[in-house]
């Protein structure tokens, strides 16, 4: 099993990264959009890795921290749900975001992801749910309200003109705070001019 990976990024691809190792041997990588976009051409990288073994082919996952993988593992044990869709929803935002937002049962939250439909969110919700509470820390009042917020946002954005998925990179790191649903469409707008 491959569960750790360290290396240089050698190359980005379409939701890929190719990461060369001392010992030479260069793994290709599955990662988020959101990872990326962050990770440089020459940097050297560490990403926690889950090897998918299928009879053609085997495929790698990475994810910045363990935290991540043990989510990304979470929601694949979920009927109908494939390590390329965990990987889709794990691009939505954090993963306090994405767990509030199972816990609360917000499946209009989750079928913003490519692929994921009004059924499999809905299984996501009612097999996750309970595993998802118990892990989760205990929030403030707001904290409920964050996904609400952002699905907003994102819904603004959308019918302004933007794709959902460049609404969903734009809300992503937003800083929720207390604000109103219209301050934080006026940031979304700042950020996704500049």
């Amino acid at each position: 099993m491959i569960s750790l990976i360290l290396g240089i990024i050698k190359n980005k691809n379409k939701g890929s990264v190719t990461v060369l190792t001392q010992s030479g041997v260069g793994y290709e990588i599955n990662v988020t959009t959101s990872f990326l976009a962050e990770v440089k051409i020459g940097e050297e990288v560490e990403i926690y890795t889950y090897l998918k073994v299928a009879e053609t082919a085997l495929e790698l996952f990475g994810f910045r921290n363990l935290d991540e993988k043990s989510f990304f593992e979470l929601l694949i044990s979920v009927k109908g749900l494939g390590p390329r869709g965990a990987l889709n929803i794990l691009a939505l935002g954090s993963l306090d975001e994405i767990q509030d937002a199972i816990g609360r049962g917000d499946v209009s939250y989750l079928t913003q992801v490519s692929g994921i439909g009004r059924k499999t969110a809905e299984r996501l919700v009612v097999e996750l749910k309970t595993k998802i509470g118990k892990s989760l820390k205990s929030k403030n009042d707001d904290g409920s309200q964050v996904g609400d917020k952002l699905s907003d946002v994102v819904e603004a954005l959308v019918a302004m003109g933007h794709t959902k998925e460049d609404a969903r990179d734009i809300v992503k790191n937003l800083d929720v705070g207390d604000k109103t649903v219209e301050e934080l469409l006026k940031m979304a707008l700042k950020r996704g001019n500049s």
